[in-house]
């Protein structure tokens, strides 16, 4: 397979024009003087909302199967606060009975236009139901009877098939407000470690990370 669609590492040339920019995200060395990481991440989000194109709180999820191998995907945080952050699926979905069989996962913020991540390790709890119907309360109605239709990660013969499940689901709760189903519900992943990184020219990048003992958080700076 050709290696021309695989770009090269970057000349001397181009980290010097990319420098600027660079500095401009992330010139400020006071940005890691924090003494726990989750108002930070708030802040970085913050920024992303306000500079990323698209879906600035997407995050790869990491969990691991039956056969102990990590299985990853792309979720939406939905919420953060000092308990941790917070998705929502489905619970009979691949990633759900996962979840289920081992409540441990890793998720990744990446902001390509900031030139900014954050990695965060933990132990997962799931939400209330008070929490969940909240959330799925706030979904497009569309969304909502998507969640009835869909039996999701598992097989479907064709598209017209899926087609099919969401106009028997909207005939059913036509005229009516769309409930939560009960394998529709949320993760909220504790951090244990939160590892923060901020681009620099020629791969001196900055990482922080965030260790949580029973003391609180202890910091530690990494090498690039």
């Amino acid at each position: 397979m050709s290696s021309a669609v695989i770009p090269p590492s970057p000349t001397r040339d181009e980290y010097a024009r990319d420098y600027a920019a660079a500095l401009a995200a992330n010139g400020d060395e006071t940005i890691f003087d924090r003494a726990e990481p989750i108002g930070l991440i708030v802040d970085w989000l913050a920024d992303a909302r306000a500079h990323e194109p698209n879906d600035p709180n997407a995050m790869a999820l990491a969990t691991v199967d039956a056969d102990g191998a990590p299985d990853s995907r792309m979720v939406l945080l939905k919420d953060i606060d000092a308990r941790g952050l917070t998705f929502y699926s489905n619970a009979e979905s691949a990633k759900g009975l996962q979840l289920s069989a081992r409540p441990v996962a890793a998720l990744l913020l990446h902001w390509k236009t900031l030139r900014r991540q954050v990695r965060v390790r933990g132990v997962v709890e799931p939400v209330t139901a008070a929490e969940a119907d909240a959330y799925f309360a706030s979904r497009a109605r569309e969304s909502r009877i998507g969640a009835w239709a869909s039996d999701q990660s598992r097989s479907l013969s064709d598209r017209s098939a899926l087609e099919a499940a969401v106009a028997r689901a909207a005939a059913r709760f036509e005229g009516t407000e769309v409930p939560r189903p009960e394998h529709w519900t949320g993760w909220r992943v504790v951090p244990r470690s939160v590892e923060f990184w901020r681009d620099r020219p020629f791969r001196l990048h900055d990482r922080l990370r965030f260790d949580r003992d029973r003391e609180g958080w202890a910091r530690t700076r990494l090498q690039p």
